[in-house]
Order: structure tokens, then sequence, then C-alpha cells
């Protein structure tokens, strides 16, 4: 059994040390880390350590991100209500949980995972929560996806050697698209807006596993 008051207390702790160091300064963004239960997007055997700040296995050589990782890529893209947010890499589908808490109901979440079992279990996932602005696809998201394209706001969760061009592409004039971006041992945080090319920034160093896919490793 899940020992829920520990899970809360490591919530917790959590947001005070965000607040407290200033690594998160966005209320919209806090409010959302309290609103989703990431342990909702947990293999069982590991949702005791739902909030402990460290990756976890989502099974397939996969992980979810650290929760500072995904708080800092969250804060960075600046989403507003009604944003459409195209998200490279879905995992377990607790980084698009997120970013539906901030986009709102009049948004819309846009999600790829090439691994046809994490998009399945992603989809349960979001499924148990009936959130109905999510929408995930078993497809190669590193190709962009021209469908619903553009796009307001860019997530890539994988490791890529550059920003894939086509997904360069697809993202809206002032859009923000955030990557990790490097070689496969480590990555930086690359904030990029688009002003007819993409002016970018570094977040800091940061590792996750490789992008799949035609413009991955």
């Amino acid at each position: 059994m899940i020992n829920l008051i520990k899970i809360i207390d490591s919530k917790k702790r959590l947001l005070d040390y965000w607040k407290s160091s200033g690594i998160v300064k966005d209320k919209k963004v806090l409010e959302a880390f309290k609103a989703v239960p990431r342990e909702k997007f947990i293999l069982k055997k590991y949702r005791h350590e739902a909030y402990g700040d460290y990756p976890l296995s989502i099974g397939e050589n996969q992980t979810i991100s650290q929760p500072t990782t995904v708080m800092i890529m969250t804060e960075a893209l600046e989403l507003k209500e009604g944003d459409k947010v195209l998200e490279i890499g879905t995992g377990s589908g607790y980084q698009a949980a997120m970013i539906s808490e901030l986009v709102g109901d009049k948004g819309k979440v846009i999600t790829t995972e090439i691994i046809p079992e994490l998009a399945e279990f992603a989809q349960k996932n979001i499924e148990k929560l009936k959130l109905k602005n999510v929408k995930i696809i078993n497809y190669d998201g590193s190709r962009g996806y021209e469908k619903q394209k553009p796009y307001d706001k860019i997530i890539i969760t994988a490791a890529c050697p550059e920003i894939p061009p086509p997904v360069i592409d697809e993202l809206e004039e002032n859009g923000i698209i955030i990557a990790p971006v490097g070689n496969l041992i480590s990555q930086q945080m690359v904030k990029g807006i688009k002003k007819g090319k993409l002016k970018t920034r570094s977040l800091g160093y940061f590792v996750f596993v490789p992008l799949k896919g035609k413009y991955g490793y």
C-alpha cells in the first residue's frame, strides 16, 4: 500500500524547496504541480518515490524526468490559456498533464510518443484523469506533426543532436520551443523564440534519454 501521508509530505517539501530557492517563480506552474498527481504517471513499484527529485524508470528503457527538470521546462514555455502545444516524447504523460492544466479547456496538447507501449501507458494515465485537451499520437515526433501545425509552444523531452528543422518550421512566429540539445552524455537545455529565425539561449546542463526517430540518435 502507498503511504499517502508520506506522498503528500514529500510533494510539499518539493514545493517549499522551489519557492525558497527561487528555482520556480511562476505561481501558476506551482499550482499546476499541486493539481497534477505525479504518482498516477509512475509504475506501481515506484509510486512511493513519486516525489523524489530524481528520474524514475517507466519501462522500455525510458524515464520520467525529475520533478525539478519538469518544472524548469514548464516554466520556460511561458504557457498561456488557449495555447496549442506540441510535445515530442510523451513518456508516461506527466509533462502533457502539467501543460494541460496550464493551457486550460481552450488550449490543446498534441503529444507524440514513438514507443507504442509507452503511448498506450500514457493514454491510460491521461484517461484516468479525464483530461480532454490532450491528444496522444504514436508517431515519430522528431519529424514534427504537420497535421496540427502551427503550434504556439513546442517541448522536446529527449536529448537531440539539434532541434529538428521540421519542428522549428511548425512553430508560430514569436512561439517558444524548449529542448535538450547536445551529445548522448550531456545536453544544454535550449530555449528558442522564433523571430524569423530561432533565437536561442541556454537554461543550463541536463541529462536526458536520447531522442528516437529520423532526427534523433
